[in-house]
């Protein structure tokens, strides 16, 4: 998977904004497939315009539970979106989720300019599904 710094490496690289929302798009492509059985009810994420689910993996094995994360949209660019939100949380800690203050990272990329206000809204509901996430998960390990 790729990393938020690569992410953040090749958005610098990239000056027009074509071509960043095609390095978008690149990213929701190497997104791991989402089993069709996970395309559900449950996953979906509410507050998007396209359909976003997001599949959440914890792995209790010793120490701080770890969150990991699945991801898939019916939209090439909010995939692609997806696949920013994951290399940002996925595979974190409880902790570490949040205190990750994604909307910095997204304004960083220029996001909150470049994309339209449904399209932000979805992308700030996929970063509060996984803070609740987050959240539950440290009520349980306590």
């Amino acid at each position: 998977m790729t990393t938020i710094d690569d992410i953040r490496d090749n958005f610098e690289l990239l000056d027009d904004w074509d071509d960043r929302y095609r390095y978008v798009i690149e990213l929701g492509r190497t997104l791991e497939p989402l089993p069709e059985a996970e395309h559900s009810a449950e996953n979906k994420v509410n507050g998007c315009v396209s359909q976003v689910w997001l599949q959440k993996l914890i792995n209790r094995d010793g120490g701080a539970p770890i969150l990991r994360y699945r991801g898939d949209s019916d939209a090439h660019i909010v995939r692609g979106l997806v696949a920013i939100v994951l290399a940002l949380y996925s595979g974190r800690t409880p902790q570490e989720i949040l205190a990750t203050d994604a909307i910095s990272v997204f304004d960083e990329f220029g996001f909150r300019d470049h994309l339209t206000p449904l399209r932000s809204n979805g992308l700030r509901s996929m970063v509060e599904r996984i803070k609740t996430d987050a959240k539950e998960a440290l009520a349980e390990a306590s």
